[in-house]
């Protein structure tokens, strides 16, 4: 006999889901930079719960221990991305507070202690100078006020005095001392590079009085990327660069660089962040490394000798943050079925320790979708990449001859890169009944040189019209609504979104998360690490006033008459909310349903348990009311101006 189907039908995007917007909220505790210190592990774990704050944390044996605890938040500015905010050595642990930019010091487990005068001098990236009893770090001033701040590499002394030791250059990072202290490499670049586009590495003897010996320039250039210089214990400089079109692995023998292995891979990542790091050594001439193929991580350990990769198992296809000692590997892991989380693997056995989850709580199986990577044609006779993920719900089916709406995501960046490890807020809409495209558009990482080069001159143009392909590829194939398309996305996101649904007639409606809509607004407001960004993605100044004016949508908001929802973290500096302000004006003077949420204390990217909760629940009200649909237990709404029908 069959057994009765228990299911109940109901309407695509109306299906009750056991993952609410709180439940995404309390699933957000990212992780990042695990660290290795003698049988201790440490790494750093959001709390929404508390404002987003950033604590650190360490294992040793079977205790978990909060290094941070509050009111002290482990986070930095420099870049405004930040990252690499913290350091441990020998048990000693550093690291900046974001309050007051202060490093402090924690030494045998005693409070934290501030060792610098904070204020103006903000800081990331450190070194333990172990022979001199020092810091080395990235260092960045805004004595200056309105001036661009000054990037350096600077020495920062066991009283709290500081050194500038290599100044000149736009910006700087990766300061990597040798074991013995003799020899420090770093990056390099100046405007109007991104550090993605092209950056040098240097190496300089450290002199008796500490300061750096003449620089030689190892590798790099305005076309060659550099990432994670690292020393072997033998006092080797390697390091990754894609001057063969794939950031791979090399090393400076007899000062002659030799590749490693030479891949369709890529060993590195954009430099939006410090600290990252995809290889270290478990023993001269034995690396551990991570390095993405198709879009999909792997983990393997390279010999030097041979040049042979040694696939180490594992159950990931998202690996970053890869630290390694000589017989264990800890990194930052997830999959289609697994969220972001913290494993310890070791070398010898393959054995594996999964020491902290971003989601401690998982909803059942049968509500999360297992995306399928496809590609699909676009313009220019080239193939985007993307993950599609179907509706998924264990309790619900679909009323017959019925197709889901698409929710297209563009990703930030845009350099960035779309992963396929579970993430909620995504589950958040396919356990609803909408089916989901995160497009990995030209100029996206993690395909190599020339598909990120995509985007040279073409932002607002390539990565529309990869997500534009998208959804018309699943529309033709079947799998979803023609007419109930929706794309969102954040940042630079945000202007693939605007530039979609004012440009192009795919999509019905749209959310903009702190999105661009004015290029040129945005070079005037721009911070220094992103100021000339631009002029790869557009053009040069002046030929860029022309492609200004086409590509942003503010100045074509007579042609953006399809619904949208914007959220704007009030602190936001990378992009300022005048951005989203002058966007939603616009269109309610156009007479075009606009709603606008506001966020206090939120900057770019919200960090707060309530914002998250409250910026879901807005966008999915907003989808509701736009496709005239109503369910039990709808989400509050929220204003929208311009709402047919409304008083």
């Amino acid at each position: 006999m069959t057994a009765p189907n228990t299911k109940r039908s109901a309407a695509y995007g109306i299906w009750p889901s056991p993952i609410t917007a709180a439940v995404v909220a309390a699933g957000a505790s990212p992780l990042s930079q695990p660290q290795l210190d003698g049988d201790a592990v440490y790494w750093l774990a959001g709390r929404a719960s508390e404002g987003g704050r950033t604590t650190m944390l360490r294992q040793r044996g079977s205790e978990i221990v909060e290094m941070t605890p509050a009111p002290f938040n482990v986070r930095t500015r420099v870049h405004e991305y930040g990252g690499g905010a913290s350091l441990v050595a020998g048990g000693v642990v550093w690291f900046s507070h974001f309050a007051d930019n202060r490093i402090y010091v924690i030494r045998n487990g005693a409070a934290p202690v501030a060792l610098t005068a904070g204020g103006a001098l903000r800081h990331a990236d450190f070194v333990f100078d172990q022979q001199r009893q020092r810091l080395i770090s990235v260092r960045e001033d805004h004595t200056a006020g309105s001036a661009q701040p000054v990037n350096t590499l600077c020495a920062i002394g066991a009283d709290g005095s500081e050194t500038v030791l290599m100044d000149g250059s736009d910006f700087y990072a990766a300061p990597r001392l040798s074991a013995d202290g003799k020899s420090l490499a770093w990056i390099s670049w100046d405007h109007p590079r991104m550090p993605w586009q092209g950056s040098e590495l240097w190496l300089a003897e450290v002199l008796a009085d500490g300061t750096l010996g003449l620089p030689q320039l190892v590798a790099g250039g305005p076309q060659e990327s550099i990432c994670q210089p690292e020393w072997s214990p033998a006092g080797v400089l390697h390091f990754v660069s894609d001057r063969s079109g794939w950031w791979n692995l090399y090393r400076l023998v007899d000062n002659a660089i030799e590749p490693l292995c030479d891949r369709a891979a890529e060993f590195g990542l954009p430099h939006w962040t410090f600290g990252g790091s995809m290889y270290g050594f478990r023993a001269e001439g034995e690396i551990v490394c991570t390095y993405i193929e198709h879009g999909i991580s792997r983990l393997a350990q390279l010999s030097t000798a041979s040049g042979k990769l040694h696939p180490i198992p594992n159950p990931y296809e998202e690996i970053r943050d890869l630290r390694v000692s000589a017989g264990v590997a800890v990194m930052l892991g997830g999959a289609p079925t697994i969220p972001v989380e913290l494993a310890r693997i070791n070398l010898d056995n393959a054995g594996q320790q999964v020491l902290a989850q971003s989601i401690t709580a998982l909803p059942p199986a049968g509500y999360l979708s297992v995306p399928e990577s496809i590609t699909y044609p676009t313009s220019g006779n080239r193939i985007a990449h993307a993950f599609y993920y179907p509706p998924c719900n264990a309790a619900i089916e679909a009323l017959p001859d019925t197709r889901p709406p698409l929710m297209v995501i563009s990703h930030g960046g845009p350099t960035g890169m779309a992963s396929n490890t579970l993430k909620l807020p995504i589950q958040f809409w396919t356990s609803r009944g909408f089916a989901v495209l995160d497009v990995n558009y030209g100029g996206s990482s993690g395909f190599g040189r020339e598909y990120r080069d995509a985007l040279r001159g073409q932002w607002g143009v390539v990565d529309v019209d990869d997500c534009v392909a998208g959804a018309r590829y699943l529309a033709h194939r079947g799998v979803v609504d023609p007419e109930r398309l929706v794309i969102r996305g954040g940042s630079a996101g945000g202007l693939t979104t605007l530039c979609a649904l004012t440009f192009h007639d795919v999509f019905k409606a749209g959310a903009s998360y702190y999105g661009v809509s004015d290029l040129k607004g945005l070079d005037a407001d721009s911070h220094k690490f992103e100021s000339h960004y631009n002029e790869y993605l557009i053009a040069p100044k002046p030929e860029a006033d022309a492609l200004y004016q086409a590509r942003s949508p503010i100045n074509h908001a007579q042609r953006l008459t399809r619904p949208m929802i914007f959220f704007q973290g009030l602190d936001d500096k990378v992009v300022p909310p005048q951005q989203s302000e002058v966007m939603v004006d616009a269109l309610r003077k156009n007479g075009v349903p606009v709603a606008y949420m506001t966020l206090e204390g939120e900057g770019h990217g919200f960090r707060k348990a309530d914002s998250i909760v409250r910026t879901l629940e807005a966008e999915l009200y907003f989808y509701l009311r736009m496709f005239g649909l109503s369910a039990p237990g709808a989400p509050a709404p929220v204003s929208i101006d311009n709402l047919p029908g409304a008083a």
